[in-house]
């Protein structure tokens, strides 16, 4: 099993921070390159669409989830 990484970005100009193990972290990667965006416009899609009362690193999971089972696995 993966250990849980701690990782910083800046969304809408403040810093927060995310805890993903490295194969979810590597996906949320591939999927920023397959959809031609950076990691950190990424990330703040899916910040300003999850629910508030989810916390940001199980967003971040749930898509990449999502992604996977919609059969577009990051290349």
């Amino acid at each position: 099993m993966s250990p849980v990484e701690k990782r910083s970005v800046t969304i809408r100009g403040h810093r927060t921070s995310y805890s993903l193990e490295k194969p979810f972290f590597d996906d949320l990667v591939a999927i920023a390159a397959a959809r031609k965006l950076t990691l950190a416009a990424l990330v703040a899609e899916i910040d300003e669409a999850r629910p508030r009362d989810a916390n940001l690193s199980s967003a971040l999971r749930l898509y990449v989830l999502e992604w996977a089972k919609r059969g577009m696995k990051p290349v």
